[in-house]
């Protein structure tokens, strides 16, 4: 498994999360993994966007984007956010209405997030690669998958609650390089790493918890130390859950507790379609606080299972379709 935003190497990463792995079975596309990783590769290369940056240009929270930038801008670029594309024409009248709101929306995000423009009659292949049907249409891409989309204007309030749930569902709203020179003293060789990997090696979970807490504790920002204690506390939760978590759920659908503990213990066991599958249904047919709770606790799940793995993107699109 691959931290959520893989804007770097750390090898103790890799390591811890090839332990974790082992316990969540699937077969992975080797090739889209490869691609992936060197799109994620040029994204950490890359400045992170800048709404500061002038509108247009490379870097920009609002950029225009050509089939010869299409790569790097809005494939590569979602490696370090979600890109909101924005697919119009000069004479499409309900394209003047739309694109003014998301830009707005882009500048006050602040870098969260980045709008691509993109002229469908200067850039025909692109349009047909991305199946428009009509405009203006708006498709989201988060770590170069397509997770959302809508077609034609919708008011301000609907597009910016579009944003707002594209953001909570993947990024969270983090900008990439905002823990600066901090981050990256942290990535050094960490000997505090080897009480928690060896507390791992001899399956003792509850220590390996401890030993990444005291890390945390000292450190709150470290680099691995922080997904790594989520991979744990996701095992741990599986372990207390046990079989029963699921026969619990089935006679409360109601109780959201319920049914994240038994999405726990699915996913701890290797069922990640069948954890995936149980919350989405719950973000489905419920509201509120409820919701929001499930909603929360399947981004969580994305996380410790990791981008590269091909479940994820289509359960991504799928919450994406439940929240708008």
């Amino acid at each position: 498994m691959q931290p959520n935003r893989p804007a770097r190497t750390d090898p103790r990463a890799a390591a811890q999360q090839a332990r974790m792995a082992a316990s969540l079975a699937g077969a992975v596309d080797l090739a889209a993994v490869q691609a992936r990783n060197e799109a994620a590769a040029r994204a950490a290369a890359a400045p992170p966007p800048s709404a500061a940056a002038p509108a247009g240009a490379p870097g920009s929270a609002v950029v225009d984007v050509t089939e010869a930038t299409f790569q790097s801008e809005v494939l590569d670029r979602s490696f370090q956010v979600p890109v909101v594309l924005d697919l119009w024409a000069e004479w499409c009248g309900p394209c003047k209405q739309l694109s003014p709101v998301l830009e707005r929306l882009a500048t006050e995000g602040a870098g969260s997030w980045v709008l691509a423009k993109v002229d469908v009659d200067a850039n025909p292949a692109l349009a047909q690669g991305l199946r428009v049907q009509g405009i203006p249409a708006v498709k989201a891409v988060w770590q170069g998958q397509l997770v959302a989309e809508f077609t034609g204007a919708i008011p301000e309030e609907q597009a910016r609650q579009f944003v707002t749930e594209l953001v909570a569902a993947t990024s969270g709203g983090a900008v990439p390089g905002a823990d600066g020179e901090a981050g990256e003293a942290a990535e050094a060789e960490d000997p505090r790493l080897d009480e928690a990997e060896a507390a791992l090696d001899r399956g003792d979970l509850a220590a390996a918890e401890a030993a990444y807490r005291g890390i945390l504790d000292a450190e709150p920002d470290h680099p691995v130390a922080g997904l790594a204690l989520r991979q744990v506390q996701l095992f741990r939760r599986a372990e207390e859950a046990g079989p029963d978590a699921l026969a619990a759920a089935q006679a409360a659908p109601d109780d959201v507790t319920a049914q994240t503990r038994a999405a726990d213990f699915l996913l701890g066991t290797g069922d990640v379609d069948g954890a995936f599958a149980l919350l989405l249904d719950v973000v489905r047919r419920t509201a509120g606080e409820d919701r929001d709770t499930a909603r929360k606790h399947l981004v969580e799940l994305f996380d410790v299972v990791g981008e590269d793995d091909p479940r994820v993107g289509p359960a991504r699109r799928a919450l994406m379709t439940a929240l708008f």
